[in-house]
C-alpha cells in the first residue's frame, strides 16, 4: 500500500483539465519524451520542461512553493498591466514521489508562440550584425518595465524570449523571480538594473564566443556599453524635460510625434511656463508601448508586434496613395487592403511553411524582398509575383520557429523561465 501523502493542489488562472494528467509524482528531470516536446530552451537555475497538452504548450519549472506563487502573482500583475511577459498558467503544489518523498512545487507558464531564446537565434544563423537589434529589444523591454515601476533584478538575455518584429526583435520577460513592483522606482534601482544587465550580457556573449556561435571579432565590451547608451537615450526621450520659447509651441507637437514614432502614447504633458510666459517647459508622462499596434488593430483587427504594425500601416498608406483613396473612410480603405493585399499574400504560404514565421513577419519580409526585386528590375514588381519568389527562394530555406525540431533526435533544452 503506497504511503499516505498530501493532496495535489493546482491553482490556475485558466484551468486546463489536462494539467492533472501530467506525471506530477515524477521529478521533472525524469519526465520523458512521451510527455515533453522538443522546443529550444537554455540555461536555467531550475529544472524546466516543455509539454504540449492538446493545442496548448506550457513551460513547467520546479521551484519552491513560496517562489512559485510569488512569480505566478508577479506575472499576473505584469499581464494585467499589458507588459511583455510570458503568461502564467498555474502553480502545482503537494507533489510527492512514489515513496512519499516531497517534490518541489511547479510553476506553469504558456509557451510564447514564434519566440526563441537568444542561443537558438544564433544557432539558427543570426549574425553578429543583428546584435544591436537584440540589444535594442532588451533595452526597450527594460525601459517599459521601468516606466511601470518594475524592478527586474536579473536583467539578461537568458531571461528573455525574442520574437521577430519587422526585421528586428521584440523581447518578452520569462523570469520574474527576482522582480518587484514598486510605488515608485528610484534612479538608483534603474541604474542597478542596467549595470546587472551589462554584466550578465557580457558573460553571455563570451559564452557564445566560447561555443563558436558568435564571431570572436565581436567586442563584448562595445555591446555592453551600447546597452547603457541606448537605455539612457531612450529614457531621456521618453521622460526628459524640454524647454523652448512660447513662440515655438510646434515643438510640443514634434515631441509627441517623436514619442509616437517610438511606439509610445502620451498620457499627459506637464506644461510649466515662466513668470512672463516667454518660455515653456514640458515633461511627458508616457504610457504603454503599442501606439501603432493599437492603431492597426482598430483599423483591421490584426494583432501584431508594434514594429510590424508600423510597417503594415505604411503599406496601407502606400495602398491608399496608389489608388487615390485619400478621401475615403480610412477604416474602409484598410479593410480593402486587408482583403485584397494582406490576406491573399499570407495565404500563399504553403501549410508546411507556416511554422517558419508569423504572418505579419512574412508580409514584412515580402515587402523588403519587393524592394530588392524592383531595384534589380528597374521597375516596381507586383506584390504577388514578389510573394511567390520570396516563398520559393527565401522562406523555404528558413527554419521553423513556431515549433523547432530537435537536432540529432535529442531533446533540446528549452530556454524559458530561469
Amino acid at each position: 500500500m503506497p504511503p499516505a501523502t498530501g493532496a495535489l493542489r493546482i491553482v490556475a488562472s485558466r484551468p486546463d483539465p489536462a494539467i492533472v494528467g501530467l506525471p506530477w509524482s515524477t521529478p521533472l528531470e525524469e519526465w520523458t519524451d512521451d510527455v515533453c516536446i522538443a522546443l529550444p530552451r537554455g540555461l536555467s537555475r531550475h529544472v524546466v520542461r516543455i509539454v504540449r497538452l492538446g493545442d496548448r504548450v506550457y513551460a513547467v519549472k520546479e521551484t519552491t512553493e513560496e517562489m512559485a506563487f510569488r512569480e505566478y502573482r508577479m506575472l499576473r500583475d505584469l499581464q494585467r498591466m499589458g507588459l511583455p511577459a510570458v503568461s502564467p498558467q498555474g502553480v502545482v503544489t503537494g507533489r510527492h514521489d512514489r515513496s512519499g518523498e516531497e517534490l518541489p512545487a511547479a510553476l506553469l507558464t504558456e509557451h510564447l508562440r514564434f519566440s526563441l531564446p537568444y542561443r537558438s537565434l544564433f544557432s539558427h544563423g543570426l549574425s553578429a550584425e543583428s546584435l544591436p537589434s537584440l540589444v535594442d529589444a532588451l533595452v526597450v523591454l527594460l525601459v517599459r518595465l521601468h516606466l511601470a515601476d518594475f524592478y527586474w533584478g536579473d536583467v539578461s538575455l537568458s531571461n528573455v524570449l525574442f520574437r521577430r518584429s519587422a526585421g528586428g526583435f521584440a523581447a518578452y520577460l520569462v523570469d520574474a523571480e527576482t522582480g518587484e513592483l514598486r510605488p515608485a522606482l528610484s534612479r538608483q534601482l534603474r541604474e542597478y538594473d542596467v549595470t546587472v544587465g551589462q554584466e550578465n550580457v557580457f558573460g553571455e556573449l563570451l559564452d557564445l564566443q566560447a561555443s563558436e556561435s558568435l564571431d570572436h571579432h565581436v567586442e563584448a565590451h562595445d555591446i555592453v556599453e551600447m546597452i547603457g547608451e541606448r537605455y539612457a537615450a531612450l529614457w531621456a526621450e521618453l521622460t526628459g524635460e524640454e524647454e523652448f520659447r512660447a513662440d515655438e509651441m510646434w515643438r510640443m507637437s514634434q515631441r509627441v510625434e517623436r514619442l509616437n514614432d517610438l511606439g509610445f502614447d502620451i498620457d499627459e504633458l506637464d506644461i510649466v511656463t515662466d513668470f512672463d510666459g516667454d518660455r515653456v517647459r514640458i515633461q511627458p508622462k508616457v504610457v504603454e508601448l503599442g501606439h501603432h499596434r493599437r492603431e492597426l488593430q482598430s483599423l483591421t483587427g490584426l494583432d501584431v508586434e508594434d514594429a510590424q504594425a508600423r510597417r503594415l500601416l505604411n503599406d496601407i498608406a502606400a495602398f491608399t496613395a496608389s489608388l487615390d483613396l485619400g478621401r475615403e473612410d480610412r477604416t474602409l480603405v484598410a479593410n480593402r487592403w486587408l482583403t485584397e493585399i494582406y490576406e491573399p499574400v499570407v495565404t500563399m504560404v504553403p501549410p508546411a511553411a507556416r511554422g517558419k514565421l508569423e504572418p505579419a513577419e512574412v508580409f514584412h519580409e515580402v515587402l523588403v524582398h519587393r524592394w530588392y526585386l524592383s531595384e534589380r528590375a528597374g521597375h516596381e514588381v507586383d506584390i504577388f509575383e514578389t510573394a511567390r519568389d520570396y516563398i520559393d527562394t527565401v522562406l523555404a530555406e528558413k527554419p521553423d520557429e513556431a515549433v523547432t525540431a530537435p537536432q540529432g533526435g535529442e531533446l533540446v533544452d528549452p530556454e524559458v523561465a530561469g
